[in-house]
């Protein structure tokens, strides 16, 4: 990976397999791993080549953000892309506690890519183009998934620059609880694709296994006032939306980690995922409807225009604006 690059987790559990694999592959390739626990956390946690950051060093921190971010949350994963960004880094990779690396996970990353490209499709089933078995992404409407998908030959393979870059995750896949419950698991994704999606194509993405290139890091904002299953999901539409008005793509590329799922209840997922099953198309369409700028300096004020339009949707709690506050102001002093 780049020299300035940090790995972010949050997480809860005590030192793991996955958690030590990722200490040591980040050691071994001078990056730095930041890990931001939360009030379950054991206070002792130590692993060689991890930062840990508890509550109590959490609250220490000189960030707006970090005093008033809601605790057992998600969204506490924010301050570690703060720290990174602090620290200099220039490219951030986050995943999750229970995502084994391979070696691939390691290898250096580029922002501009020479890859079949997809604009003006609409909702595209990624997942589709790496799988011959039914298999489509947490967060894409259900109401889509029957629809006809454009053939992989018509892509047209371009020179575009991607600074959000989404690695699959083979095994257990980040897919919805209906997925879970009507489907068999676990699932091995071709390695042979990589697609850039672009204007006026929409695939939701998830931070399980997500880079961040420098000048999309506004972008990285996980909301804590809405669905806990919908955070990632509803961050990526509001990401896409913006990058489009930069000429910028979203990259998804083979699996460079598999998953051994953590114990999840599937009937408590499928509840949390109810407010996306019911909303998430028309949520696209909302953000497609605002009227944005172009410019890294405008990423700022169009994430606050998109999450602004989030909450009067009565789907992300008023209070988040007063988070995204925070979040830019911190950003700017690091800056």
């Amino acid at each position: 990976m780049n020299k300035k690059t940090a790995i972010i987790i949050t997480s809860i559990s005590a030192p793991n397999d996955v958690l030590k694999s990722i200490a040591k592959g980040a050691k071994e390739n001078n990056i730095e791993f930041i890990l931001i626990g939360d009030v379950p956390s054991p206070k002792d946690f130590f692993i060689d080549g991890c930062d840990f950051y508890g509550m109590d060093r959490q609250k220490e921190l000189d960030f707006k953000l970090a005093k008033i971010l809601p605790e057992r949350h998600y969204g506490r994963k924010n301050l570690g892309y703060l720290i990174a960004q602090k620290n200099g880094a220039t490219l951030i990779t986050e995943t999750d506690d229970d995502n084994f690396p391979r070696k691939e996970f390691w290898n250096d990353k580029r922002r501009k890519q020479t890859v079949a490209t997809s604009e003006n499709d609409g909702w595209l089933n990624v997942f589709g183009y790496f799988s011959d078995k039914v298999i489509w992404p947490r967060g894409f409407p259900l109401e889509k998934i029957q629809d006809e998908q454009k053939q992989k030959k018509l892509f047209k393979t371009q020179d575009v620059i991607c600074p959000v870059q989404q690695g699959l995750a083979d095994e257990n896949p980040d897919v919805d609880a209906v997925y879970r419950l009507t489907y068999p698991l676990p699932l091995k994704f071709d390695d042979d694709f990589s697609i850039a999606v672009g204007k006026n194509t929409w695939c939701p993405f998830n931070s399980q296994n997500t880079a961040w290139f420098e000048e999309a890091f506004p972008l990285m904002y996980l909301p804590s006032y809405c669905s806990f299953r919908m955070t990632d999901i509803w961050r990526s539409f509001v990401a896409q939306r913006i990058l489009w008005e930069n000429d910028w793509h979203l990259l998804f590329h083979k699996a460079t980690v598999w998953q051994e799922r953590n114990e999840h209840d599937l009937m408590k997922d499928f509840k949390d995922e109810i407010p996306g099953y019911l909303n998430n198309d028309r949520i696209v369409k909302t953000l497609e409807a605002l009227d944005l700028k172009s410019g890294k300096e405008f990423l700022g004020e169009n994430l606050k225009k998109c999450y602004q339009k989030l909450v009067d949707m009565e789907l992300v709690g008023k209070e988040e604006l007063n988070l995204i506050d925070a979040w830019l102001e911190d950003i700017s002093k690091i800056a």
